[in-house]
Formats: C-alpha cells, structure tokens, sequence
C-alpha cells in the first residue's frame, strides 16, 4: 500500500453515487408498497451497504483500512430511476472515495438481487464520485506562491567541519516543494549572538520566513529559543503544539523537543529540531498549511 504515514488526519468526506433502472412502473410500486418478496429493499440495501464499506479494504488490496466515521445512504426516485447516494465520512490520513464508491455500488448489486425475481430488466448504470473533501487538495490553491525563506542550521559540529548537515538540506526541499523560494542557507555555531544577528538581518531584508534547525534540545548548548524568544512579537502556540504532536505519534523523545513559533513583525520565525527526521517530521506536520499565516499577515496575493 502506498505510504501514508507523513500524512495529517483530517475530516475526510465523500459522496458517491449509483443508479438503478427498472424495466416497469410496478417494480417501483412494489418498493414503495415495501411487497418485493425478498423484504424491505430500501432498508436491507442500506444494510448491505454499510457491511459493504467496513470490508472495502478486504476487497480492494491497494485500500487502507480505516475508521469509518459516518455512514448516509440516500434514496431518489425520479420514474423508473432510482439514485442511490452514499456518503462517507473519517477522520484520518487518507480519503474515503472508494469506500463510498464500494458502498453505492453493494447497494445497487443488492436491489438488483433483490428485485429481480420482479424484474428481469435491471440495469445499474453512472456509478461515479460526486464530490469529496478534505487533506491537503482542499487548501493547495489558498497560498501564496511569492514567498522567501532563509534557512539556518545551529550547530558547532556541522559549523566546524565535523559533522555534515542533513536536518537544514531537508527543510530546503520541502520548502521547495511548497514554491517557496530560498534566498539563504547558512550554518552558525550555537551562539546566541550569532542566532539573533541572522534573525534581524533577514527580518530588515523583508525574508518571509526564517527557519533555524538545531538547538531546541536539552543540552547546555542548546540555547536558539532562548536566542529567539526575547525578539519575538508574538508566539503561535499551535504551530509549536502541531509539531510535538505529530512527532510523538512517531516517536517517544518529541515531546523533549523546544520547537518554537513565532512572528517578527511579518517574518515567520521556526524553531526545529536539529536531527534529520526530527526537522522533515517536523515540516511535514506543519507544511503547506503553515502558509496560511502570510494571507493574514501580508494579504491574499496569487502569481
């Protein structure tokens, strides 16, 4: 299956359709009348239905299984054509199209068993998606893609020759895949001074985000929030609520991580941390939605 673990859960939301065609207005009648011999065809085609959504994932190999949070199932009779409308809903890392897809199509193969002793002229046609919401589609298009970052890597190792730098050439591709366009990557030690300095110096270059990786930890050297913090004219709690979070889904230790968030008049300013996956992890829970800061701070414009 495909690997959907650096995905964010999200309310997912599909509605499908399916559409029934009988051969004569007393099949319609008998539906109505609830006197199809096999029983109650609206009723036990829901049933089917629902039993038809939880196994999706036994029947489709490349689907995940997940939490099925919400199930509707619709009815629409229009002469000798019923509609059938499912909707699906989770809370989860992927969609639920199939699912809904999988439903309405148990749905209709249901009625189509269930009437056709009364009809031998059945048709199932227009099995399709109608619409779906939620994940990373529904908010691709609200960002702008005009914006600038430098990106800084804290670390008297990789400063120094020692050790090379992973954490910071990772946060770089991401940005890259966001469209945002790097104008500097730099590498200081952990000293105070030096975190401050490059922070202001951007700040006055009118850089929309400055990232640092490296720093946030426990150690004695680990000092680029308290570097930070003292500039910062507002904290954004969420972000940094965002990144622990999503990092102790996938590991026991995030939680020690001091990852911060903030604002310098309009410039982001990220603090993360200084491993490799700890810096991508770190990304991934909070980009691209993180963007949507610029439409508050700087307006909506598109290029």
């Amino acid at each position: 299956m495909v690997d959907i673990t650096f995905k964010n859960t999200t309310l997912r939301t599909a509605i499908a359709q399916a559409k029934v065609v009988v051969s004569k207005p007393e099949t319609i009648e008998a539906i109505k009348n609830n006197t199809v011999p096999k029983g109650n065809v609206f009723a036990m085609s829901k049933a089917a239905g629902l039993l038809g959504v939880k196994r999706t994932p036994d029947i489709l190999p490349d689907c995940h299984p997940l939490p099925i949070e919400f199930t509707g199932v619709e009815y629409e009779i229009n002469e000798l054509e019923i509609t059938v409308l499912f909707t699906v809903k989770t809370i989860y890392k992927t969609g639920v199209e199939v699912e809904a897809m999988h439903g309405a199509s148990v749905v209709a193969l249901n009625m189509y068993d269930m009437l056709k002793p009364i009809d031998k002229g059945i048709e199932i046609h227009a099995i399709k998606l109608l619409k779906k919401k939620g994940g990373k589609s529904d908010f691709k298009d609200t960002f702008r893609n005009d914006l600038t970052a430098a990106v800084v890597v804290c670390s008297d190792s990789i400063s120094a020759g020692n050790k090379e730098d992973k954490a910071g050439k990772a946060i770089i591709e991401k940005l890259k895949s966001c469209n945002v366009s790097i104008l500097e990557y730099t590498i200081i030690p952990d000293e105070i001074e030096a975190i401050q300095n490059k922070v202001k110096t951007y700040k006055n270059q009118g850089i929309d985000m400055v990232i640092y990786t490296g720093g946030t930890g426990l150690s004695v050297r680990d000092i680029t929030p308290e570097a930070l913090l003292p500039l910062l004219d507002r904290r954004i709690p969420g972000i940094e609520e965002a990144i622990r979070n999503y990092g102790q889904q996938r590991m026991p230790f995030a939680m020690l991580s001091r990852s911060i968030a903030g604002t310098i008049n309009n410039t982001l300013v990220l603090a993360l941390p200084g491993s490799t996956n700890g810096a991508k992890e770190s990304m991934d829970a909070i980009f691209p939605s993180v963007l949507h800061v610029f439409r508050i701070l700087k307006g909506a414009r598109h290029d």
